[in-house]
């Protein structure tokens, strides 16, 4: 997938390049940022420089990943990032940061919404998961907000620093966002109440 520029209303959306180093290095800095999601902690310089020199380009190339920088506008300040992780053989996964300084402004959905309408409509993804570790209110309620529909908790379903957590999942469909769907797409009847699985009568005690 060749490299691919987004833009909403507000915000411009782009591959990281290497002209971004600096700025990522600063704003990963955030104890939030690396408790709730998967970047390094500490966060040094070298993560910064690989990320952004190979990483990101790999990605595109190889088409396993495709991460972008947003930004207030055309050279504004860095205020998210948002990124789209193919699981094989066939799953896709979104994931999001928002700089401190600029949460609560709404950019973050915004972003979140591009990329996915993005996915859906370019790389003809069929379902886009969303997760986070249990606890992770911020990145609950954008999920929410963009559309996502919760499916439950995973558990050790997310890895962070050697450790297995339980996570949140959730999903978000093309038609969520009035979208066409690559595939045809047949839902599940309404789910039946659970049966008792059938049990054998306790056996006699002989007669004394």
């Amino acid at each position: 997938m060749e490299p691919t520029t987004l833009s909403t209303a507000r915000l411009d959306l782009r591959p990281f390049v290497p002209a971004d180093e600096d700025e990522l290095y600063a704003v990963a800095q955030d104890p939030g940022i690396q408790r709730w999601t998967m970047v390094p902690s500490p966060y040094e310089r070298e993560h910064a420089h690989r990320f952004v020199n190979e990483t990101v380009p790999g990605g595109w190339r190889e088409d396993t990943g495709y991460s972008f920088a947003v930004r207030l506008g055309p050279g504004g300040p860095l205020v998210a990032a948002v990124g789209v992780h193919v699981r094989p053989p066939d799953g896709y996964e979104i994931g999001y940061w928002a700089v401190k300084e600029h949460r609560g402004r709404g950019y973050m959905t915004e972003a979140v919404d591009a990329v996915a309408r993005w996915a859906f409509t370019v790389l003809d993804v069929p379902r886009l998961e969303w997760r986070a570790e249990v606890g992770n209110a911020g990145s609950l309620a954008v999920a929410r907000k963009a559309g996502f529909r919760m499916e439950g908790i995973l558990r050790a379903g997310h890895l962070h620093n050697g450790t297995a957590r339980d996570c949140w999942i959730g999903s978000l469909l093309p038609q969520d966002l009035g979208l066409p769907s690559a595939l045809p797409y047949l839902p599940a009847p309404a789910a039946e109440p659970a049966t008792e699985p059938a049990t054998e009568p306790a056996a006699q005690a002989p007669a004394s």
